[in-house]
């Protein structure tokens, strides 16, 4: 069975599997003469359901990735719809907030290249980004109302 699957931790699981199959379906054996052969088709099922669980799961990956490729567009429209008082309102939090929101949210750098950059441990640099992000959230709710709550895709605050 293991030239079928090439791999004999594979193998050994799907071994398993018709094992446990096997002992669930014992009460459908209805000539004891047959067990041998019965079993081999239990097993023989349970390697195609292995291959077919394999090539789901491929197929699973290539369209989580095409569409991920596809998201790209669709990303940038969003960005340019959201609500155009978040960037002020970061002026208003402390500039460390300020900064660690603009570094890590807007223009993508990691947590710890942040952390490198301003001096801090990665850890560091993760709890200040959370206390920016709470602080932001904060100064929505007091300035937005509304729009924090349906969406900021129709703000409606500058009006």
């Amino acid at each position: 069975m293991q030239r079928r699957v090439g791999s004999r931790e594979v193998a050994e699981d799907i071994l398993q599997e018709a094992f446990v199959r096997s002992l669930h379906r014992a009460g459908t054996i209805h000539h004891t003469g047959s067990i041998l052969a019965w079993f081999y088709r239990v097993l023989r099922n349970a390697i195609i359901d292995h291959y077919r669980r394999q090539d789901t799961q491929r197929r699973a990956l290539d369209r989580i990735t095409a569409e991920s490729d596809e998201a790209s567009p669709v990303d940038e429209e969003l960005e340019a719809a959201v609500c155009a008082c978040v960037l002020p309102l970061l002026d208003t939090l402390k500039p460390a907030y300020a900064e660690a929101l603009r570094r890590v949210d807007i223009e993508g750098m990691s947590v710890r290249g942040y952390g490198e950059k301003a001096g801090i441990s990665a850890s560091n640099a993760g709890v200040r980004l959370h206390r920016a992000r709470q602080a932001l959230h904060r100064q929505l709710a007091r300035s937005c109302g509304t729009c924090l709550t349906h969406g900021c895709l129709d703000c409606r605050c500058a009006q």
